[in-house]
């Protein structure tokens, strides 16, 4: 049986300022992510699957073999963990900014250049209509790289992609400290980005 938990921070709320405040955070970390996970874990024991071996990101990645009538609400809850114990995982105070090894092999493979990428990606970003995320994923299919965007808590494994770098775009991750101004929230995420977490992940998806 798994049962998940809220995440403990790999940092203090007040280690990613100024770019992101620590009331923010705390409130984005212990309110709405621990929504997340006692909603996941009531919709598991709900369609009795509260024993499923499993992590979550193995059953978003079979959405068929889930009862039609409650996907939606798997996807939002059990999307919407995932996503944040990511979103976490992937920022540090003093980033690199810039990613290396294979990673920046294949960024300037797909997108011409580290620029580019952030371009494009901000852009999707920043497109987004509502409640959704952008994201970095890897497609086993085509053993590449793509950014694209989902809606709400949608996660890219219910494409069977695999996450590698995810941006939050709902209200509650900026709208205290950069009120309506979206483009300074994905700016100033740039500097907080833990390339070493996302290149391991790259690796080790696209090594399998």
């Amino acid at each position: 049986m798994v049962h998940y938990e809220l995440p403990r921070l790999p940092y203090r709320y007040d280690e990613l300022e100024p770019y992101m405040d620590a009331d923010t955070l705390q409130v984005h970390h212990q309110i709405h992510h621990q929504e997340y996970a006692d909603g996941l874990n009531e919709t598991l024991k709900q369609i009795r699957a509260d024993s499923h071996p499993q992590y979550i990101t193995s059953i978003l990645s079979e959405m068929d073999s889930v009862p039609d009538d409650t996907r939606d609400i798997l996807s939002f809850f059990g999307g919407g963990y995932e996503n944040h114990k990511m979103f976490w995982e992937s920022m540090m105070p003093n980033s690199d900014k810039y990613p290396g090894g294979k990673l920046a092999d294949a960024i300037e493979i797909y997108f011409d250049s580290f620029e580019k990428f952030k371009k494009l990606f901000t852009l999707q970003a920043l497109s987004i209509q509502g409640s959704g995320w952008c994201w970095l994923a890897f497609n086993h299919t085509y053993n590449s790289i793509n950014v694209m965007t989902t809606q709400n808590n949608d996660s890219p494994w219910l494409n069977r992609m695999v996450p590698l770098l995810g941006l939050d775009m709902w209200e509650h991750a900026y709208y205290t400290q950069y009120q309506n101004n979206k483009a300074s929230y994905v700016e100033s995420w740039w500097n907080l980005i833990n390339w070493n977490y996302v290149e391991n992940r790259f690796e080790e998806w696209s090594a399998q």
